[in-house]
């Protein structure tokens, strides 16, 4: 017997609502009270010669006195002439001026203290359900992976994107000119040993794409480079209108805990057998492009 042509229609949709979602959906369903706006001030803007834009999002809160150093170095001018020059596969791509000679801004502290780490005190972490290799615990918190430790502290993680700072051997910190994105899979054992200041939120691919550099550690020969840069701003020295703005998803709202669940267990077509478990690095802070405010 069939059934009338309306109640099979209700039928399929009954079906349609029940259809698990993709985690691609759940953030794009997200509502507004999910999302939390990044400030101006805290998003670099790199622009490379003959066109391409890579845009990063400092972290004050993990490490103050590096991202001081290189909104300082932003404002200064001090990337005129620097270049992407090692592009390391599965690993890292590396730009900056390579000049340790070259004159800083004034209030540039060139030797920071060792941002790796810092106190959990007025951090909430939000714990990730999920067990990890790294670190006795991980979580988010403002928007952030992190990871904590057996005396307590607390980091960034390697992950996908990340940005942090070049150094030379200890007790060498880096000041800031000299930075790094992650464009492989996360070198977690990086953690705590680097000053890791950002992430990348859009442009990876003008950093990932690259030849990779024919030298060791990926760097390219002498007087070659990967990409020259032809400006490094603050999204708030530009003008209202021209800022690009953008929001990552608050993970204590429900739609980052359905998320982070949903990448553990993926159950639309694709997929026959759901993992049970997701690492940090493979559940990233969503992050989307708004109209400028």
């Amino acid at each position: 017997m069939r059934l009338p042509l309306a109640l099979s229609a209700l039928a399929l949709l009954a079906a349609a609502s029940l259809k698990p979602l993709t985690p691609s959906e759940i953030v794009a369903q997200a509502p507004t009270t999910a999302w939390r706006t990044i400030p101006a001030e805290d998003v670099l803007l790199i622009d490379y010669q003959g066109g391409g834009r890579t845009i990063i999002q400092l972290a004050p809160s993990f490490a103050p006195v590096h991202v001081a150093n290189i909104r300082a170095l932003a404002g200064g001018n001090y990337w005129s002439g620097a270049s992407v020059y090692r592009v390391q596969d599965n690993y890292v791509a590396q730009w900056g001026t390579n000049d340790d000679k070259k004159p800083l801004p004034g209030s540039v502290v060139r030797k920071p203290p060792a941002e790796y780490t810092r106190s959990p005190r007025g951090l909430t972490i939000r714990p990730f359900a999920y067990t990890d290799s790294y670190a006795v615990r991980t979580g988010h918190s403002r928007g952030w992976a992190v990871a904590q430790y057996r005396d307590g502290q607390v980091s960034l993680t390697h992950c996908y994107g990340t940005v942090g700072v070049g150094r030379d051997l200890a007790p060498d910190t880096g000041m800031g000119g000299e930075l790094y994105a992650v464009i492989g899979h996360g070198p977690r054992q990086l953690d705590r040993n680097i000053a890791i200041v950002g992430r990348v939120i859009e442009g990876i691919e003008q950093l990932s794409a690259l030849p990779r550099g024919t030298e060791a550690l990926g760097f390219y020969k002498e007087g070659t480079v990967a990409k020259r840069i032809l400006a490094v701003r603050l999204a708030s020295a530009l003008p209202a209108a021209e800022r690009p703005s953008f929001q990552y998803m608050d993970e204590t709202s429900a739609s980052f805990a359905a998320y982070v669940r949903t990448r553990a267990n993926r159950q639309d077509d694709f997929y026959r057998v759901a993992a049970g478990g997701v690492d940090l690095c493979n559940a990233p802070v969503p992050i989307r492009r708004t109209p400028a405010p």
